[in-house]
């Protein structure tokens, strides 16, 4: 199944939004029947919704079958997870480059103000001057929890199911994020974007060979399969789970291939869409209306020289 969260305009307000289910080309209210769970705030009805999927599938599976649609496109979608408690990132985590070793597995934590949902705008800051913003298209896992100190062998415990994310960056020199740090450079407001919707795990035969494709203005920038990790999915959430409990709702972005990375300005349109999942759309605004040579950033096919040179350090 494909949940998504979804105004009947595109003027209304976030917390105005209704679950659904995505039946084809259209949307499903559910909102009949989760209306009893706890939901104090739109985010903890979502977490309600994972937690009680289970119970609540026979009847979700009724709806699709004879409930009354509306078009996709008659709708606006909003973010699936509207503020996650954490959104933990890895950093790099694909091969590329011609390399022959893999890196450490590491992680940076998002902040979960930063997200946004499908056909929002990207808002690049103008408090800083970075050397560029470029977008990562990544993989995210929503977790099932409380998830804690979870095996390899147990990992399809704690996943609930999958969304896209654009882990939006801002980056000084080469691969090194803004101040040398990973998470004040990726955690401005707006750069998080997520969605269009969360596939449940069923629907994911293996999360490890799906693929990812980003394009800027119409051309194609990302463009790799998931089963280019170096720490494929289970190491992640055994990895992540022994460091701290990952809630249901929780995000877990599964980095991205850099061959491929390019600048985000003023006026362009990016789009994101993962095999199985679907396809996010986001615009972007500079208050400085700062450029950059449009083009592939890292990887050999680099067009910018100066970019290569940062590269080659």
């Amino acid at each position: 199944m494909k949940l998504v969260r979804f105004t009947d305009t595109a003027g209304a307000t976030d917390s105005a939004a209704k679950p659904g289910l995505v039946k084809g080309d259209a949307v499903v209210d559910i909102s009949s029947v989760v209306a009893g769970l706890p939901a104090s705030t739109p985010q903890m009805l979502m977490e309600s919704i994972i937690d009680n999927f289970g119970s609540l599938r026979p009847e979700f599976e009724k709806l699709l079958e004879s409930g009354a649609s509306a078009p996709i496109a008659s709708v606006k979608l909003r973010p699936p997870l509207p503020r996650p408690s954490k959104i933990l990132c890895c950093i790099g985590n694909y091969w590329e480059h011609m390399q022959r070793e893999a890196g450490p597995l590491n992680m940076f934590l998002k902040s979960p103000d930063a997200v946004i949902g499908d056909g929002d705008t990207v808002v690049l800051p103008n408090n800083t001057s970075p050397y560029m913003f470029q977008h990562e298209a990544e993989l995210a896992i929503v977790f099932k929890g409380p998830a804690k100190d979870v095996s390899q062998a147990d990992h399809k415990n704690a996943i609930f199911g999958y969304t896209c994310i654009i882990d939006v960056s801002a980056r000084a020199e080469g691969r090194r994020t803004w101040r040398q740090g990973s998470w004040m450079g990726k955690s401005f407001d707006t750069f998080a974007p997520i969605g269009p919707c969360i596939v449940t795990a069923d629907e994911i035969e293996d999360p490890n060979s799906l693929w990812v494709k980003f394009w800027n203005n119409g051309d194609l920038r990302h463009d790799y399969v998931t089963d280019d990790m170096e720490h494929r999915v289970p190491e992640l959430i055994e990895f992540s789970t022994n460091i701290m409990t990952m809630n249901s709702g929780d995000l877990l972005s599964c980095g991205t291939n850099h061959e491929g990375l390019g600048p985000l300005q003023d006026g362009e349109t990016g789009e994101i869409e993962i095999q199985g999942i679907g396809r996010l759309t986001i615009h972007v605004s500079d208050p400085l209306k700062r450029s950059w040579d449009r083009g592939i950033f890292m990887g050999e096919g680099s067009t910018n020289p100066e970019a290569r040179a940062q590269q080659n350090k």
